[in-house]
This record gives C-alpha cells, structure tokens and sequence, in this order.
C-alpha cells in the first residue's frame, strides 16, 4: 500500500470526497477556482491547498501525475 491510499483510508468520508472532487476538477482542466500554486524553484510541480490538506502534483506533456495527498506539516513540501 503506498502513503497516498494510507491516507486516504485514514481521513473522513467527506473530506475523501472532497479530494477526489479536486481531482477530477484536476482532470478536466477546471482549476479556476481552485487554490493552486506552482511551487517555489519548480517549473511542472504544484499544489491544492484544501483546509489543512495538501494535494500535489506535477504536469508533464498534459499529463497529471500526482505526487502526494497529506496534512500541511513540516515535511509536506519535502520532494
């Protein structure tokens, strides 16, 4: 089992759907309203910030690879 299902069998239902919501939105390109932010010293990485959560992912060629689902703490933005 790899640490995003750990997660995301650990959270709450409504917050699980929640986040995979944002990544449908993801999906079809539909992040107008999404809290997204490239972040600092990378080109293809970004992320969602919902809440306290945080959903990372990169872009490259069109395509999503998602990178981490975890809590905002000390280590969420160590890649």
């Amino acid at each position: 089992m790899d640490k995003i299902d750990k997660f995301l069998r650990k959270i709450p239902g409504n917050v699980r759907r929640d986040i995979f919501k944002i990544l449908g939105l993801i999906k079809e390109g539909k992040i107008d309203n999404l809290d997204i932010k490239k972040l600092k010293g990378k080109n293809d990485i970004f992320r969602v910030r919902k809440g306290d959560i945080r959903i990372i992912y990169r872009v490259v060629d069109d395509k999503i690879y998602i990178l981490a689902i975890e809590k905002k703490g000390d280590n969420t933005y160590n890649l």
